[in-house]
């Protein structure tokens, strides 16, 4: 049994779009905190460190965009998540032939000078323009010097070019260079910007729990990222197993995961990061000696504490026939 996205921590953010820029809508056609959420922001370091514009650690090295992710790769190759236009313009560049990594397995011979993968590049007058990466092949609807409107349906969400998970990178660019959104003049450490690009603008996402299953096994961190670890289980099954997929991991927040079930069936375990993490998951579950499992409700609890403060918990559920 998958469960749903868990309930997220975020900050409110201001909403008056910048001057003179264009005023950007979400470029995802989902819920921010319930159906998909913002895996990375752009750095703001200039050195070789990274920095988001809350002058926190959810980001990377260099990265120069945001990443709207879903919770796993099969939620996006099962449900489309539409691409939409964050502004009107005109469509500059688009590219719809490069094959999607649902499996988590990159060819990096096939994307080598293409890590954009399949996306499209809208211009907006005067030295504005915002691209979209790692389109499902095949989904692109625009084509080259078309014009669209702000909320057209682009194409959609997929695995395609230099990723790790399903999700769309957009950037945002002015002459060549790349802006924030979030933070066009620059990130103000320990407050909100005080203004953005977007219209309304998307709720900063400190962390979560992306996802919560059942395996039979300790499962693979791709299988994890990809949405393939979740297992049937029976009551011969060699052991049961309970996952957690989390994003925005700081040093020193505590993991804490419950297993129960019938027959005083009970395994729990906490864990301390030691280091930011951007994703990870962590396991717990108990290996079969002899005589079947207990037929009955198994349920498994987890939550995510960061200085002694409760910021995301998931509850996830499954039933051996008795």
């Amino acid at each position: 049994m998958r469960a749903a996205l868990s309930a997220l921590a975020f900050l409110a953010l201001a909403a008056a779009p910048a001057a003179g820029a264009p005023t950007l809508s979400l470029p995802v056609d989902c819920e921010l905190g319930k159906t998909c959420y913002i895996q990375q922001y752009m750095d703001h370091d200039p050195g070789a460190g990274h920095s988001d514009f809350m002058c926190g650690p959810r980001s990377y090295d260099a990265h120069k965009g945001t990443d709207f992710a879903v919770p796993t790769a099969a939620a996006a190759r099962e449900n489309a998540v539409r691409v939409i236009a964050a502004a009107a313009g005109t469509v500059m560049g688009v590219r719809d032939e490069m094959a999607d990594a649902w499996d988590g397995k990159i060819d990096a011979a096939a994307i080598k000078g293409r890590d954009c993968g399949n996306g499209i590049v809208i211009d907006h007058g005067d030295g504005w323009q915002t691209q979209y990466c790692h389109l499902r092949q095949g989904s692109v609807r625009v084509k080259r010097g078309e014009r669209v409107a702000s909320g057209a349906h682009l194409g959609d969400m997929g695995m395609s070019g230099r990723t790790e998970f399903a999700h769309m990178h957009l950037s945002v660019r002015k002459d060549g260079e790349p802006v924030d959104p979030f933070a066009p003049d620059g990130p103000e450490c320990g407050d909100a910007p005080l203004k953005t690009m977007w219209d309304t603008a998307p709720l900063f996402q400190e962390a979560g729990l992306l996802d919560l299953g059942f395996a039979t096994q300790v499962p693979e961190f791709t299988d994890v990222k990809m949405g393939l670890a979740d297992q049937n289980l029976s009551r011969t099954s060699p052991a049961i197993i309970t996952f957690s997929y989390f994003f925005g991991g700081l040093a020193g927040d505590s993991v804490d995961m419950k297993l129960t079930g019938p027959g005083n069936f009970e395994v729990s375990q906490s864990y301390e990061l030691p280091k930011n993490l951007a994703i990870f998951f962590r396991a717990i579950g108990k290996k079969r000696r002899s005589a079947p499992w207990p037929g009955g409700d198994y349920v498994a609890e987890t939550t995510l504490t960061r200085n002694g403060k409760i910021i995301a918990e998931q509850r996830g559920s499954f039933t051996i026939p008795r």
